[in-house]
């Protein structure tokens, strides 16, 4: 090993990642199934590719695997190789040496020689850029790390790779923004976690536990639990655990009813008795909220629902409608409102086509600035011209 010092704030305890280990929920077959192939990959000690949207819990199986493999007491570094610039992604993996670059005072341990024996968990994989993936590659058939700027040898490590995408890395590298070969070397046991509106027969386990975490006593009534029921959870289980939290500490009594969680699941309780008409368009508003809002994004969220049939094409040619309405037929300025890179312009636009979801920009091109607020939820964004989208500040 080399004498680089150690980044802060890498290293996970071993008990936090036993404990996060042990919410692994399985009261669902799909769920008995998840657990089952973790046991048996943290058996080896192949790598392993985690899928599944977003919030199912792809990080807490890469836990248990971690937690109940033999490299359970050394380290379990995560990285989320979507949240670090690419430019710094090199250097957090690798590391650095001193005057490497602007701003390198002093030597720096890389992510994969601080999880030396133990295991790595790449999340979002797949935001990865090209040449990051190169890297990786030549990492993951050699084994040996070079820190940026060293002009010494290579570094050996011993580290398990642990990957995870909501993406559907097959069409990425058929359009060619994923490498083959780094998904050959990846994919070697690959685990899916299905959607929580998959395993309904999970959520009395998964509210109890959120519960217990609040540190509030609380307990849920029958219409309460019937409307978390309903509700289809499109941000899966990290949203059930934010609604969780926020009726905990919103409620005044111990008794959570369904008139003290959002509006959003209480909707899906009173969709028997609403008119389909009104039903769709209450589904669009509030895909729209959550967009802008800045909880979802389109390729995260939108993309999957509509490939898997759980939106239809009415509902996304109503979502593209209120965001033209607020761009005034400004296609490029749904990019920013919906989540998506400036460079994702060509393949947005070839998708709406492809599922003939495109429609008119002419009928929303006005001379006054337009305020999108759908009845549901108030939304903090602003449109002042064509080309501009500025989010309001708010206070609570």
């Amino acid at each position: 090993m080399s004498r680089f010092t150690a980044p802060l704030a890498l290293r996970q305890n071993t008990n936090d990642v036993s404990t996060a280990a042990a919410r692994l929920v399985d009261i669902s077959k799909p769920m008995r199934q998840v657990r089952a192939l973790a046991t048996r990959a943290a058996a080896g000690d192949a790598k392993v590719f985690i899928t599944g949207e977003s919030g199912v819990g792809k990080d807490v199986v890469a836990q248990y695997i971690h937690a109940h493999s033999t490299r359970a007491s050394k380290p379990f570094i995560a990285v989320n190789c979507a949240a670090i610039v690419d430019t710094l992604l090199e250097t957090e993996l690798f590391g650095h040496t001193r005057g490497s670059f602007t701003g390198a005072y002093r030597d720096r341990m890389g992510r994969l020689e601080a999880a030396h024996r133990g295991t790595i968990f790449l999340d979002e994989i797949a935001e990865m850029s090209l040449q990051m993936q190169a890297h990786l590659l030549r990492f993951l058939e050699t084994g040996e790390i070079q820190p940026v700027g060293s002009a010494g040898g290579p570094v050996r490590v011993d580290v398990r790779i642990i990957s995870a995408t909501n993406r559907d890395l097959e069409q990425l590298v058929a359009t060619g923004a994923f490498r083959s070969d780094l998904l050959y070397r990846i994919k070697v046991v690959h685990i899916h976690v299905p959607p929580l509106r998959d395993r309904k027969e999970d959520l009395p386990s998964l509210i109890e536990a959120a519960s217990t975490r609040t540190g509030r006593q609380i307990r849920f009534t029958e219409s309460a639990l019937q409307a978390l029921s309903r509700y289809r959870w499109p941000g899966n289980v990290r949203e059930l655990q934010n609604v969780i939290e926020q009726a905990a500490w919103m409620t005044e009594s111990e008794n959570v009813d369904a008139p003290d969680l959002p509006e959003v699941v209480r909707l899906a309780s009173t969709e028997g008795l609403t008119p389909r008409r009104e039903r769709r368009k209450r589904l669009a508003d509030e895909l729209y909220s959550t967009l802008v809002d800045g909880h979802y994004s389109f390729w995260g969220h939108i993309h999957p629902l509509l490939l898997k049939r759980d939106i239809t094409r009415h509902d996304l040619r109503q979502l593209v409608s209120l965001g033209l309405a607020a761009t005034r037929g400004n296609y490029r300025g749904l990019l920013k409102l919906f989540g998506m890179d400036d460079g994702d312009y060509k393949r947005f636009m070839n998708f709406l086509a492809a599922h003939e979801c495109t429609v008119d920009y002419r009928q929303f091109r006005s001379p006054n600035p337009i305020i999108i607020r759908p009845a549901s939820i108030g939304l903090p964004f602003e449109v002042h011209d064509s080309r501009k989208v500025t989010r309001r500040s708010t206070e609570f």
